[in-house]
């Protein structure tokens, strides 16, 4: 008991370190990093177990939740007792860490998404639950051992019925998806895709690829990235790139609906129980958009290929060309390059997580240079399916008048082709010195009014049709933004744009 004890508060530690993120700044890496040697001094003396007992269960679809069939690796008669279909698609589901010992409720979800998207596929749940539910860095530890298992599973696999490996499919969650990569790694040959769900970070950041989830291990190796905060100097999930294509959803640190807010209405409606469930949300968040994307296949995210995610979040990288962009989750077009591809995308709180993606270039424009400006954006978009209203724009930088400023905008429904844009500017109440001296200024010369801020047009490119549009003020002059301005497509040459 007393073992499970220490067992759950290594638990909690590990994982509510980023839930304070207001007090982020108020803590020392040294002091954490300290904190997580102490615990894992704990385990050093712990053996590694010598066999994981690793069970493969074929789940049924009518029954995702039920280990019904056991296919157990030499026996060619579970074969056929479990009704498995050579010809058909296989996956291989394999959980991650856990205290319980039990399999998490995600893992029956995913089973019937593969079902539902794959009627005839093998849907394999890999049990290491044996090993899973040791403390973490021991069942860390004996990742390799579990994928050499399944290695040999897979061989078996192929031995038996000779099946392509190019049908065999590996997806991992947490410390699963480097388990996948330890199973694709000790194969005789290479399995055609491993998914990685948001891998675990903890004693994986920064190790050689041979010892970790890398793109090495599987023709195609996709990932998911959604809680990789490690601003304390530790993560969860891991941060580097791992596979072929690594997706950030939300920048890869935090996840919609995940917020401090969300963390205590848990806590206030379930009591301090629930607190072993918080820190799943964004790590579990990988396993639901992966999910989403096999249930909800004609909304599958964009995701979209940038050098990094300040510049994704300034709008600078919605391009498709050169395959710059790509589908999120099963659909994924599988690209393979030398380096690892870090694509990023924005999604909602819950499924369906699509949201649409806008590129907004804006020239402020004045007779007066006003370069400390702070003000609050906001746009509202009307398209021929609808209109979403007063979406923020979010600053990265201060305005700076008679330059060119890029936003990313995120609309939560698709409201069609774009028709009107309707841009709102608010002054910040709080001025510097210099914005003072300049207003002041302004007034005293008389040019208070050529001071105001003004936009002739707006550049839009939409992430997910990839259509580029210029809106020009509505009227014969540019007006100032003290109010509500309306933007309507450019006539070009006569004629308005297509």
């Amino acid at each position: 008991m007393k073992g499970l004890q220490v067992q759950c508060l290594y638990f909690l530690v590990l994982n509510s370190l980023f839930y304070v993120s207001s007090l982020e700044e108020d803590l020392s890496v040294h002091t954490l990093d300290n904190l997580m040697d102490n615990f894992k001094d704990l385990f050093q003396n712990n053996d590694a177990t010598p066999h994981a007992y690793t069970k493969f269960s074929f789940r049924k679809p009518l029954m995702p939740e039920d280990d019904i069939c056991y296919i157990i690796p030499g026996n060619p008669e579970s074969l056929k007792e479990c009704t498995f279909n050579s010809t058909s698609k296989t996956f291989l589901v394999i959980h991650g860490w856990t205290v319980s010992g039990l399999f998490e409720s995600w893992v029956a979800k995913l089973v019937s998404a593969l079902y539902e998207r794959e009627q005839d596929a093998n849907v394999i749940v890999v049990d290491w639950l044996y090993t899973a539910q040791n403390h973490y860095p021991v069942a860390a530890q004996n990742t390799k051992m579990v994928g050499q298992e399944i290695a040999h599973f897979i061989d078996w696999l192929e031995e038996a019925t000779n099946i392509p490996l190019e049908n065999l499919h590996l997806i991992g969650y947490s410390l699963g998806a480097h388990v996948a990569g330890f199973a694709g790694s000790h194969t005789s040959n290479k399995v055609g895709r491993i998914t990685g769900l948001d891998p675990a970070g903890p004693d994986f950041e920064g190790e050689h690829a041979h010892h970790r989830l890398s793109p090495d291990d599987a023709h195609f190796v996709d990932v998911l990235h959604t809680f990789t905060q490690g601003s304390l100097g530790f993560s969860i999930g891991i941060q580097q790139p791992v596979g072929h294509v690594d997706i950030y959803p939300n920048g890869g640190s935090f996840q919609p609906g995940c917020n401090l807010q969300s963390t205590l209405e848990t806590i206030s409606k379930y009591g301090l129980f629930a607190i072993t469930d918080i820190p799943r949300c964004s790590h579990e968040r990988s396993i639901h958009l992966f999910i989403d994307s096999l249930v909800n296949e004609q909304e599958a995210s964009m995701a979209y290929r940038c050098g990094s995610n300040d510049m994704f979040d300034r709008g600078m990288c919605l391009s498709c060309r050169k395959n710059h962009c790509n589908t999120v989750g099963y659909n994924i077009r599988k690209i393979r390059m030398t380096r690892s591809i870090k694509m990023y995308t924005k999604t909602k709180d819950s499924m369906p997580f699509r949201v649409y993606h806008y590129q907004l270039k804006i020239l402020f424009s004045s007779k007066v240079d006003r370069s400390e400006m702070e003000p609050s954006l906001t746009v509202s978009l009307i398209g021929t399916k609808g209109e979403v209203e007063d979406l923020k724009l979010t600053l990265k930088e201060k305005i700076t008048t008679n330059k060119t400023h890029s936003f990313l905008l995120v609309a939560e429904k698709d409201i069609g082709d774009l028709l009107m844009v309707k841009f709102k500017w608010q002054e910040s109440t709080n001025w510097s010195a210099s914005s003072m001296l300049k207003m002041v200024s302004s007034w005293w010369s008389g040019d208070s009014a050529d001071s105001e801020v003004e936009v002739h047009k707006i550049h839009i490119r939409v992430g997910e049709t990839q259509k580029k549009m210029v809106f020009c003020i509505k009227g014969p002059h540019a007006l100032g933004l003290q109010q509500e301005v309306t933007f309507v497509k450019c006539k070009m040459n006569g004629k308005k744009q297509t």
